[in-house]
């Protein structure tokens, strides 16, 4: 089934900005950050709010304060972070029809380079101004929003270590890359699944299986069918029960955006997909959503969303940003 499209407001150019900033997102340092949204935001005379986060934990009650503002003073809830800050506060503002603006700060940023949003704060921040409502699509994972990605098995693993590796050495793809290998060291532990796609049964053996809901992602890896996103679908990858030489060769591959082309990677396109373990058991799954790693009980259920989310992206769009 198709999204629903909601009703969203054109933008008068006046609505005030209420920001959650993520303190831990981003190589700058926080008190930058704010500078240079105030003076940017400040030089325009346009109203804004901040909420700082220090805690991953603490993002959902300032999301929160974000939306509550934002539907008192028909404003704009604004997310400044890393992709799991995103998430986090797309979270809770899907559904309420309110415009929601993006300053990203993440390693990646596949979210908002979709959308030709720069990762540059002050542009990021100026992009704001002049800027007109895309209504976007949103996967779901059991009723959990994700904006690039969900994941089961191997893939969450590889964001957890990563996630120690930037701790330890700093954040940056090399970084990223270099811990993915090493955790490849290990041998990756097989999933057998039982998946219904859109009310078909198919068993599944693999180490991972990740689903997509962003274009530019998969174009990268080197996968042609990204016109099931624009037809309201999600699209699964998942290798095939290899060992640790082949997985290696499947990243140089993804690198070279030719991972579509492997032979040993399934993938497919799908409206709802249900997954279980093999044989029914109960079972509580590591997965991750926008590089965010938590624990779900099993069946999990990957569908779109019913609301799409509003937007705001650039009048102007830099193929750079896209880059």
């Amino acid at each position: 089934m198709q999204n629903v499209v909601s009703s969203v407001p054109e933008l008068a150019g006046t609505e005030p900005f209420f920001i959650v900033l993520n303190t831990g997102s981003g190589r700058d340092g926080a008190s930058d950050k704010r500078a240079v949204i105030d003076r940017v935001l400040g030089r325009a005379g346009r109203r804004h709010e901040m909420r700082l986060v220090q805690r991953p934990a603490d993002l959902a009650s300032a999301a929160r304060w974000a939306v509550d503002r934002a539907r008192d003073e028909r404003g704009v809830v604004v997310a400044a972070g890393g992709d799991g800050t995103l998430n986090a506060v797309a979270q809770v503002a899907l559904g309420t029809g309110l415009p929601f603006a993006i300053l990203p700060q993440g390693t990646f940023n596949y979210f908002g380079r979709t959308y030709g949003i720069p990762t540059d704060t002050e542009r990021a921040a100026a992009a704001l101004l002049d800027a007109r409502i895309l209504p976007v699509q949103i996967g779901m994972l059991n009723g959990h929003a994700f904006l690039v990605n969900a994941s089961v098995g191997l893939y969450p693993q590889l964001l957890e270590d990563r996630e120690a590796f930037k701790q330890r050495y700093g954040r940056s793809r090399a970084v990223a890359l270099v811990s993915g290998l090493i955790t490849l060291l290990r041998r990756p532990r097989q999933l057998h699944l039982e998946l219904v796609r859109d009310g078909q049964l198919r068993h599944l053996r693999t180490p991972t299986l990740v689903v997509g809901n962003n274009a530019l992602q998969l174009e990268r890896l080197g996968f042609k069918d990204t016109d099931v996103l624009e037809q309201g679908g999600l699209v699964a990858l998942s290798p095939k029960p290899v060992g640790t030489p082949a997985l290696y060769w499947m990243i140089l591959l993804g690198a070279l955006s030719r991972l579509g082309e492997a032979d040993n990677v399934v993938s497919f396109g799908f409206q709802r997909l249900v997954v279980t373990p093999r044989g029914g058991r109960k079972t509580r799954y590591k997965v991750a959503m926008d590089g965010e790693v938590s624990r779900m009980q099993a069946p999990l259920t990957f569908n779109v969303s019913e609301h799409r989310l509003p937007l705001l992206v650039p009048r102007r769009m830099d193929p750079a940003d896209r880059a």
